[in-house]
């Protein structure tokens, strides 16, 4: 049982207007304090303060006061525990965490009858909504009809998640149309210093973050350590329970230097993305330093900060400064509390000169960058970290049209490098589109639109443009998406609006759009084009993510890049050009109009963002966030503590996890007879494993709704029916661009092994279930990147999958799939399934250890007499805990009915 806490005699205390604030005073409890790096330094303090030797052991906080720099990945198993400050969801993955919550309550009901018994206390656990799907492009009411649509689409979902506020403790909702989770969480939520009322005064601790999105880390650049977790692990913290986590290495990653007049943040990120890629830092913890961190601005940091899961690490972690005690008051974050937060961090030795070696802590290994040596760059056609420079890129891009099939290449024959289609446009005209053409321009919400200076610079651009003559072709599909209400805010006040309007840049939603596919369809007549000509048309948007299948299904490379090349690709109408000596048009006097005419310095974007970006407009949009729109304000909600599930519905559905449980735990046994239903090569995305799109009319999902007299109208995305199991179990793995190599071509399609007969991946699941056959995947690197997307392991548990094997898993992924019972293997080092010559038929038997199972031991796998050892990836004492339990959710059940 939980015990007092052995360092409360470290606490110290001052006075402020008569409060007085409590803090830990981490520097006095051993001199190793001031070497350690600032992010460590967050993980001591939670330890320190929340050691009740029962949640948190002593040993826990010894363990990060003694982190070293010899630390090593592979040779470490120093686990701690770590609990943050606070939870925050969006709404993809927060319908699913109520649904299982809901559904736990129904189960503690059932086994023990009380429903009281499970209420999930929360941190501070957020629901936000940003799944608006853009239908309307270049309209100018086209922000009304897509929330009038999004409304109509999910007006189930959300009165779910307005019962789960009352129906659970310190769940707060910002309701649809407010803006995207990391931007609300950047600009209003943040706290970076707790304060928690306690018995003699107020708690000051840092402010921490796991968030359902991978793109939590965003928030590091706050200087709140932040980083996304699965939805699955994310329920457990909001359920109480600590982060298990070996202590991680740290990498310094120094700048220097100051930026060019012309780069922008978007070419830094891309920069440092492609870098710490290369450089391999996934598991580790980033903490940038150096002079040059002074030289950017907290929008800056947060862009790189946000763009970690594209280079891997845990957080990209930007220690707090000045500058962003100047950010909360920018963003009209009280000056008192601002006062309070500086005392609390100089105290502390938390408040951080980038410009005093002195205060540099020791790292695991250092690198540095020269900020002046970046240039304007874009990255695609299929990876975030595939950075080409802009001055490269027509070159790169004739290059991928010859290369092999692969990140980098489309293999297009000789004989159809110069195919091109012509159709008419509603205007009564003709145009034409070749491989290279852009048919999606968006400015999207994720990464850049917390960064004034790119936004403005766009709005700038434009308004040069339109000045110029010059515009965008009718047939590309261009949209805005701001972040929050602030962008709009101060695009407005800027009097750039009407010039983004006229190229097409209309304002169409607050949320997550074309960067997570929801940038709604095209025209048939482009459609159709593009098929019949067989073109690599091109998508350039300016978020993080760019794999394929995730953009459009008709844009084959897509291109991550600041809103301001977005704009410029837009109007140039193709991706294979050169700005140097190739013009974007011409001006009214028929002169040729080059990028540079356009383009506008830092020191202008400068000028008008500390004009313009100010805390009057913070304080007006962030007054009334949780008020929310007519529509939210007159959902009817029930107040029943259990939901009253209705099994019609095609939204939300009792999910099946729990069915079958009982008090005792389960028992476990060896793998035996298993079949591989897919066999993968690498960098399979979570976006593979579960798309958040449209779902296609030919799916199993489509025939599902079909059955319950849905038109394909009323299909929605995978994303918004995140709350309906038996949607998303038919939606697993149906990726239009998986490439399963059991069978011939591209797509969600595998083969039945013993019968040899090829079906859809859902189907082919339930065949071996039918026949109690287990299923196993084979995969090869980076397994799971992308999104912290539940599903992706929720899914694969629901079509049976028992085990996975991989050369390497990246890190939220695989803790989801131990989160949900499914045993994660890895190869040994140089070997993988071409080296063993599996084939993905064999039948594969995997010696589970029944007693005595170890973190990290040895797993012998037989596949049809091929003999292999392999690793077992359950990396901590409580991964085995889970899985023994059957998965982190019925751990939970148990450990509230014992």
């Amino acid at each position: 049982m939980a015990g007092p806490n052995p360092f409360a005699h470290f606490q110290k205390s001052f006075q402020k207007e008569e409060v007085n604030y409590k803090y830990f005073d981490l520097a006095s409890i051993d001199p190793k304090y001031d070497q350690l790096p600032y992010s460590i330094r967050v993980l001591l303090e939670s330890a320190v303060r929340n050691c009740d030797n029962f949640h948190v052991l002593e040993k826990d906080v010894q363990s990060i006061l003694a982190w070293t720099p010899d630390l090593k990945q592979g040779q470490n198993d120093v686990e701690v525990s770590f609990k943050p400050a606070r939870v925050i969801l969006q709404d993809f993955t927060g319908v699913p965490a109520v649904v299982d919550f809901a559904a736990m309550r129904d189960a503690v009901c059932e086994l023990n009858g009380d429903p009281e018994k499970i209420n999930p206390i929360c941190p501070a656990d957020l629901v936000i909504d940003h799944s608006v799907q853009v239908d309307f492009a270049r309209t100018s009411d086209a922000l009304s009809k897509n929330q009038n649509l999004e409304f109509e689409r999910n007006k189930e979902r959300f009165t779910f998640l307005k019962w789960g506020a009352r129906a659970f403790n310190n769940m707060l909702i910002v309701p649809p149309g407010s803006g995207i989770v990391h931007q609300v969480n950047l600009e209003y939520l943040a706290r970076v210093v707790f304060e928690a009322d306690t018995e003699g005064g107020k708690m000051l601790y840092p402010d921490s973050v796991v968030g359902t999105d991978s793109h939590t880390t965003m928030i590091n650049g706050l200087g709140v350590l932040g980083w996304g977790v699965g939805g699955i692990e994310a329920e457990a913290v909001m359920l109480g329970q600590s982060i298990s986590m070996l202590l991680p290495e740290v990498i310094g990653y120094k700048l220097v230097g100051k930026l060019g007049p012309l780069v922008t943040s978007t070419d830094l990120v891309l920069t440092i993305t492609k870098h710490l890629r290369q450089l391999g830092v996934v598991g580790k913890f980033v903490e940038f330093y150096g002079p040059g961190v002074a030289e950017l601005s907290i929008a800056d940091r947060a862009t790189i900060s946000n763009m970690c899961p594209e280079y891997g690490a845990t957080v990209g972690y930007f220690p707090i400064d000045e500058n962003t005690l100047n950010y909360m008051k920018q963003t009209n974050r009280s000056e008192k509390k601002i006062e309070i937060i500086r005392q609390y961090l100089q105290a502390t030795r938390q408040l951080r000169n980038y410009s005093d070696e002195s205060q540099d802590p020791r790292f695991t290994q250092t690198v540095t960058l020269d900020l002046s040596t970046v240039v304007t760059s874009v990255s695609g056609p299929k990876r975030p970290h595939d950075r080409v420079s802009v001055s490269e890129m027509k070159k790169d891009f004739q290059s991928c049209l010859v290369n092999p099939v692969g990140f980098k290449g489309f293999a297009i024959p000789a004989d159809a490098m110069e195919n091109s289609g012509e159709f008419q446009w509603d205007d009564g005209k003709k145009y034409t589109i070749k491989h290279g053409s852009v048919v999606i321009a968006a400015i999207t919400s994720c990464t850049n639109t917390s960064n004034p200076s790119v936004m403005l610079g766009a709005g700038m651009l434009a308004k040069k443009a339109v000045e110029k003559g010059l515009s965008i072709m009718p047939y590309i599909k261009t949209s805005l998406s701001p972040g929050s209400g602030v962008v709009t805010y101060y695009l407005k006040e800027s009097g750039v609006i009407p010039y983004l309007e006229k190229l097409g840049f209309n304002i169409v939603g607050y949320g997550c759009m074309t960067c997570i596919g929801n940038s709604g369809p095209l025209d048939e007549n482009v459609v159709n084009t593009i098929e019949k000509n067989n073109l690599v048309c091109c998508g350039v948007l300016s978020g993080n993510r760019n794999f394929e299948g995730r953009i459009h299904p008709n844009t084959r490379a897509n291109y991550l890049a600041s809103p301001l090349l977005v704009i410029a690709y837009a109007i140039a109408g193709r991706v294979d050009i050169d700005f140097e000596t190739e013009p974007l048009g011409t001006d009214a006097n028929g002169q040729n109009v080059f990028l540079r005419d356009i383009w506008p310095t830092r020191s202008e974007i400068q000028e008008v963002e500390n004009k313009h970006v100010i805390p009057a407009m913070f304080q007006e949009v962030y007054s009334k966030i949780e008020l929310g729109s007519e529509d939210w304000q007159t959902l009817q909600v029930s107040d029943a503590k259990l939901y009253p599930w209705n099994g019609e519905s095609t939204y939300i559905k009792r999910p099946p996890f729990f069915e079958g449980m009982t008090r005792e735990l389960p028992k476990f046994d060896s793998i035996k007879d298993a079949r591989c239903l897919l066999f993968l090569g690498d960098s399979v995305t979570t976006d593979h494993i579960s798309p958040a799109g449209s779902i296609a009319r030919n799916s199993p999902a489509a025939r599902y709704l079909s059955e319950r007299k849905l038109t394909p109208k009323d299909f929605n995305s995978y994303g918004s029916r995140r709350g309906n199991d038996a949607i998303m179990a038919r939606g697993t793995f149906a990726n239009i661009r998986l490439v399963n190599k059991l069978v011939p071509k591209t797509g969600p399609r595998t083969v039945h092994i013993p019968s040899q007969e090829e079906m859809d991946i859902f189907d082919c699941a339930e065949r071996y279930r039918e026949e109690g056959t287990p299923l196993v995947l084979v995969v090869g690197k980076d397994y799971g990147s992308g999104s912290s997307r539940d599903w992706a392991a929720k899914g694969p548990f629901l079509l049976g999958i028992k085990a996975v094997i991989a050369e390497s898993y990246e890190r939220i992924h695989r803790s989801n799939l131990v989160g949900m019972g499914i045993i994660p293997l890895q190869f040994l080092p140089g070997q993988n399934a071409e080296t063993l010559n599996l084939t993905g038929r064999e039948k594969y038997n995997i010696s589970i250890p029944t007693e005595n199972i170890k973190p990290g031991q040895k797993i012998q796998v037989d596949a049809d007499g091929i003999t292999f050892e392999t690793i077992l990836r359950f990396d901590t004492e409580v991964d085995i805990e889970y899985f023994k339990n059957g998965g982190i959710l019925n751990y939970m059940i148990r450990k509230m009915l014992n």
